[in-house]
């Protein structure tokens, strides 16, 4: 996608042809900062802090990790740490144990002199798969637009969304914006709802962000604005993203999620969740089974903000002295998602939905 005209990734090979470069996210949106990682550490570093942050990216971002430490030290012993230190820096979102092992299936069979060049190979497959697999996702989830403009002749069509799924979250595309992207592209009148999403704001300042940048008509709301938009028939469907599935179809993502699913139920809006073969975890059988991260209190309790003079700085908006818990991430049940968008179609939100479109993994 583009920023201010010009095209970019989250993260893409350095000019020295070894090292990485990723966009800070921490400063959107108001600076854009580039980042190098040259070390495993600067890439679990970049993960842990959320400088990458959307489940398809932190694996993208763990498989040039293990590349990185691959160059380093290809053996045994050093591929099996690097990749227990990554898979350790965030426990919900599945694409970063599903990068690391993709890294491992290809190259620990090679003698240990071919095994840099082939972590390398496989990182930028799994950026370019990524970015067709969001491509895909945005052609099939469009069609869920066209038939709802379709049906309001030419008045726009309202998606509300919660965190950020946007490219900023993959390679390029995004999983649940990609349907809106190119929906916009072909001419659809669309406006986005964008839930701030407390504490890190992921919405307000980076889906609002990618697509201000776009050109998307957009209005930032609070997060609990979601069911009073839908009772006042403002929202024709919720997209968001995921950062695991469950085998029956139970959804973890950005905590709040399951209240703006509640709402869409008691409202009958259509909840869709977009996501990535690379998201479902088949397995874990049910949401129950999905790991919570709990973050640190301070993203509650403290805010970063731009002053007038364009200075960033954090301040304190909470009662001194008062703990927080952060849970980043909630599960929606199954049985309160309308369906699936995936590179492969969309399905029912359940263990046979998700079998009518990956067969293979029904096989014993």
């Amino acid at each position: 996608m583009k920023i201010e005209g010009k095209p970019y990734r989250t993260i893409w090979l350095a000019p020295d042809g070894w090292s990485v470069e990723i966009i800070d996210q921490t400063k959107l949106p108001h600076a854009l900062a580039i980042v190098r990682l040259a070390t495993v550490e600067a890439a679990a570093q970049a993960i842990l802090t959320m400088q990458v942050r959307g489940a398809p990216l932190i694996g993208a971002t763990a498989a040039y990790g293990m590349a990185l430490a691959i160059r380093e030290d290809a053996s045994d012993d050093a591929i099996e740490r690097a990749s227990a230190f990554l898979a350790a820096q965030r426990p919900t979102a599945i694409n970063l144990r599903w990068a690391l092992d993709e890294m491992r299936r290809a190259v620990l069979p090679l003698p240990v002199n071919a095994r840099a060049e082939a972590a390398y190979a496989r990182a930028a497959a799994i950026c370019d798969e990524d970015v067709e697999t969001c491509r895909l996702i945005g052609v099939h989830g469009r069609k869920l637009i066209d038939e709802i403009a379709a049906r309001k002749n030419g008045a726009p069509v309202n998606v509300l969304t919660h965190c950020n799924a946007g490219w900023l979250a993959c390679v390029d595309w995004g999983t649940a914006t990609s349907p809106v992207y190119q929906a916009h592209d072909a001419g659809v009148p669309l406006h986005v709802w964008v839930d701030e999403t407390r504490p890190r704001n992921q919405g307000a300042s980076l889906t609002a962000f990618e697509l201000g940048s776009h050109g998307i008509a957009h209005t930032i709301v609070v997060d609990n604005a979601g069911g009073h938009l839908m009772q006042h028939g403002d929202v024709d469907i919720v997209i968001v993203g995921t950062d695991r599935v469950a085998a029956n179809g139970d959804v973890a993502n950005k905590i709040g999620t399951y209240l703006k699913a509640l709402a869409a139920k008691d409202n009958a809006v259509p909840f869709y969740v977009a996501l990535p073969h690379s998201t479902i975890d088949w397995t874990v059988q049910d949401g129950a089974e999905i790991p919570i991260e709990e973050r640190h209190g301070d993203e509650v309790l403290k805010m970063p903000g731009r002053l007038p003079d364009g200075s960033v700085v954090t301040v304190e908006i909470a009662a001194p002295g008062s703990p927080a818990g952060n849970p980043a991430f909630d599960v929606t049940p199954a049985r309160l998602v309308s369906g699936f968008i995936t590179e492969r179609g969309v399905c029912a939100a359940s263990r046979e939905g998700l079998l009518s479109l990956y067969p293979e993994r029904g096989v014993k």
